[in-house]
């Protein structure tokens, strides 16, 4: 790596780090650290939206698959005007006006604590996988630039993270996640343009190559057949409409965002903005991958068989060698870029569940100092009014604290909770080193673990009462459907193999369908 690049390189993810660090402000409350004031722009949000999305997943997984396959994983991004919709039009109000931070909230509120708690550890548990996707990704250019190790790359990455979300908060990650999605993307179009003004025969022969490959139209969306086995355009396409729906109504990360805004209107602004501008970025993504099987098939540059047996390499390695000096560094930061917001965002959205979902209930219920109030939104009161013979929870709308003690006593937790969750994810990274494709890792977790909440939600929306129990059973059967799908394969089970990405809309379906017919059943046994 040449001085120029290793300078750009660092003081872009110092400055990243200290820019963050910058939002810190002492004598804060968890309430300005984990929905920034209320206080955020409607284009900063929906630029730290984007920013989310476009992880390193994107940056270098996306290239990978398109050079290795075909442009099929792109029919994941056509799926998101859908929930962006939806999330503008009913999500965001909904969110707006429920009275807590928590996107689970809702749920115990319908079903009982167990449904809030089920939720969030599913939440938690997706969280910390991506993180762990993402930090192996990040690692994966310092490893091919200096032949750094991955470990302390992964370590040292995670730390700098960490710092600057215990410090600025929810705030600091949001402005930083703005500043560095447009990096990113200014990153990707100079590479784009290098790769396709660099073919022998102009920029028409990356279109050229990459339609006629050997493997097959490098620019096919998938079979459009029936086959739910593989990864074909409708498992893609189902998949990507039941994840973004979970994201966008239930994903906290994106639920905090609404709370951000300054008014409802930018909050729905930010919704619309931030998902519809992940597509035309992630085509951009994807045709680098096409550009970059043209660039080597035809002949510009050697490409060494053990790169090309990684495809999650070839982009980094087309950055080392493929590129003057500057741009290298840039694309190293732009990145980082896209790795850190969003890593940054899985860390003060999981350390905010964890305040708000675990610690407040169950671990600070101070006497005469601190209460919630359930079923009952907006509901305004003080310690000194409140009535023990209310219908009372400890997990809905918290009152506000007496003490400055227990002020600071939560700020200090959700700070440590920041911490511990950015080592998991830095533990599970190392753990990813060996896997052969990311997306196909990350994607596998994230509907697995994902539970099938969206159809417990679901199920909560729905004018009908559901009984508790009802959803419980719902609940119970999506995890068996999840689990059969997600070992079918694995341990060669007897029975039809579906593919895992299939885990999230069938787990979500059965819970939904079940929970339904339990509660419909149940209500014609008592008409009889």
């Amino acid at each position: 790596m040449h001085l120029i690049d290793f300078i750009v390189f660092i003081a872009f993810t110092l400055g990243v780090v200290v820019f963050g660090c910058s939002f810190f402000k002492k004598g804060s409350s968890a309430d300005e650290f984990t929905s920034a004031g209320h206080s955020i722009p409607g284009w900063v949000v929906g630029m730290s939206i984007f920013a989310t999305y476009v992880s390193s997943i994107s940056y270098i997984g996306y290239p990978g698959k398109a050079f290795a396959a075909d442009w099929n994983a792109f029919v994941f991004s056509l799926s998101i005007p859908i929930a962006s919709y939806f999330a503008a039009k009913y999500f965001v109000p909904f969110y707006r006006h429920s009275g807590s931070v928590s996107a689970y909230t809702f749920l115990e509120e319908k079903f009982g604590v167990w449904a809030r708690l089920y939720a969030s550890a599913c939440y938690l548990l997706t969280q910390i996988a991506r993180m762990g996707s993402i930090l192996y990704l990040l690692a994966v250019p310092m490893y091919i630039l200096m032949g750094w190790d991955m470990h302390t790359v992964i370590i040292l990455t995670s730390i700098g993270i960490i710092i600057y979300s215990m410090m600025g908060g929810l705030k600091a990650v949001i402005w930083a996640d703005a500043i560095q999605g447009i990096i990113l993307i200014g990153g990707a179009v100079l590479c784009l343009a290098i790769l396709m003004f660099s073919m022998p025969e102009g920029p028409m022969q990356t279109f050229e190559l990459a339609a006629n490959s050997p493997e097959g139209n490098k620019f096919s969306l998938g079979a459009f057949t029936s086959d739910l086995t593989t990864s074909t355009f409708w498992v893609c396409l189902i998949y990507g409409i039941f994840i973004n729906l979970q994201n966008y109504g239930i994903d906290q990360n994106y639920v905090q965002r609404y709370h951000a805004a300054k008014t409802d209107k930018d909050a729905k602004f930010s919704a619309l903005f931030g998902g519809y501008l992940f597509i035309p970025v992630s085509a951009l993504f994807f045709l680098i991958g096409s550009a970059l099987y043209s660039y080597y098939q035809a002949g510009v540059a050697p490409l060494p068989a053990e790169i090309q047996a990684k495809p999650d390499y070839v982009f980094p390695y087309f950055i080392v060698n493929g590129l003057p000096v500057g741009l290298r560094g840039l694309l190293i930061a732009s990145i980082f870029a896209a790795g850190m917001s969003t890593v940054s965002t899985s860390v003060t959205s999981a350390a905010t569940i964890i305040l708000t979902d675990y610690v407040r209930p169950f671990f600070l219920k101070v006497r005469g100092e601190w209460r919630e109030v359930r079923g009952k939104r907006n509901v305004q009161t003080t310690v000194q009014n409140w009535n023990p013979s209310s219908d009372i929870s400890l997990t809905s709308h918290p009152l506000p604290l007496t003490s400055k003690k227990h002020q600071k006593l939560e700020l200090a937790i959700v700070r440590f909770s920041s911490f511990g969750v950015g080592m998991l994810g830095a533990c599970v990274a190392i753990a990813m080193l060996s896997v052969e494709s990311i997306i196909d890792a990350w994607w596998t977790l994230s509907s697995i673990f994902s539970g099938g909440m969206l159809g417990l939600f679901l199920l909560g929306c729905i004018p009908q009462k559901i009984n508790r129990l009802a959803a419980f059973l719902g609940c119970v059967a999506g995890i068996v459907v999840i689990a059969w799908i997600s070992l079918a394969s694995m341990w060669d089970l007897p029975g039809i193999h579906l593919h895992p990405y299939l885990a999230i809309v069938l787990g979500t379906t059965v819970i939904f369908l079940t929970g339904f017919l339990v509660t419909f059943l149940r209500f014609s046994s008592r008409l009889r």
